[in-house]
């Protein structure tokens, strides 16, 4: 209560004192309590207003206080939220980059294998080709078709009837396996070993024998065949073809420690042979 209030509220009880006549003295005595009494409310009151008002004033301070402190972390969520998209946007960069990067390599990595297999499809062409020439020109004579060639013939000299059934089985085989007819051929080149195992014919047979597994991608059977080339005739013409024909056969299993093994005896033991130039050019292309 204000302090002009208060006077209305005084002169207003003395109103009603004096109107009426001159009070008693315990009248008056009563009324100055009165008054006390209100004075004190009214202090107390005024003291209650002011703490209301100073709390009311710290209310409003600290809700500018919260507001500011509110609006500062609104900026700074707002620049962590700029920072964290610049970061994703760069993340998603490298990503893209590293995936490209990744696709460059996987596609020089196949340039690379299409280009060996190609390479290895032109021996394989090349070797077709030796089959038709041999066929053809009658390359891989025996010793005993060169002396008939190259000397008057004696009765000595005239191939025996094993030599000729041999040479030709042989001639046989060799004709279906140009046909790719590579089961005919088998069984031809099983039967001059079993027969004829001694013939000038054997070790080409046997030879021949292991590349028509190889040509229907029997890898492990070839490499088998082509092992007995080696070991039954070690002083044969068709021994540096049998590494060979093992190198490429490992290779094609993905066994890459044994194709490097193979090829490199090859190059070492024949270096001169046509097999060690096709060696060096595989080992070049075989993972370190």
């Amino acid at each position: 209560m204000n302090q002009r209030a208060f006077q209305i509220i005084v002169f207003a009880l003395l109103g009603m004192i004096i109107l009426p006549g001159c009070a008693g003295q315990q009248d008056i005595l009563t009324l100055d309590n009165r008054l006390s009494v209100v004075e004190e409310r009214s202090a107390a009151t005024e003291q209650r207003s002011l703490q209301f008002d100073s709390r009311i004033d710290e209310y409003i301070k600290n809700g500018e206080d919260l507001r500011e402190r509110s609006a500062g972390q609104n900026v700074l969520i707002d620049q962590l939220r700029g920072e964290i998209r610049v970061l994703w946007g760069k993340l998603e960069e490298t990503e893209y980059l590293l995936k490209q990067k990744i696709k460059a390599f996987e596609d020089s990595k196949g340039k690379q294998k299409k280009q060996l297999d190609r390479i290895e499809q032109m021996i394989s062409a090349n070797m077709d080709r030796i089959v038709h020439i041999e066929l053809y020109l009658n390359l891989e004579t025996t010793k005993s078709e060169l002396k008939l060639e190259k000397e008057p013939q004696t009765t000595s000299d005239i191939p025996s009837k094993e030599e000729l059934s041999a040479g030709k089985i042989y001639k046989s085989a060799k004709q279906a396996f140009a046909q790719s007819d590579f089961e005919t051929a088998r069984e031809e080149f099983q039967q001059l070993l079993q027969l004829y195992p001694q013939s000038p014919q054997a070790d080409n047979a046997q030879f021949w024998l292991g590349e028509t597994y190889y040509r229907e991608k029997w890898y492990e059977k070839a490499i088998l065949e082509y092992q007995k080339v080696i070991e039954k005739y070690p002083k044969g013409n068709k021994v540096p073809a049998s590494l060979l024909k093992q190198g490429f056969a490992f290779s094609s299993l993905g066994d890459q420690a044994n194709t490097r093994l193979i090829l490199t005896e090859l190059v070492k033991k024949y270096p001169e042979s046509n097999e060690a130039k096709i060696a060096k050019q595989k080992l070049k292309r075989l993972k370190p």
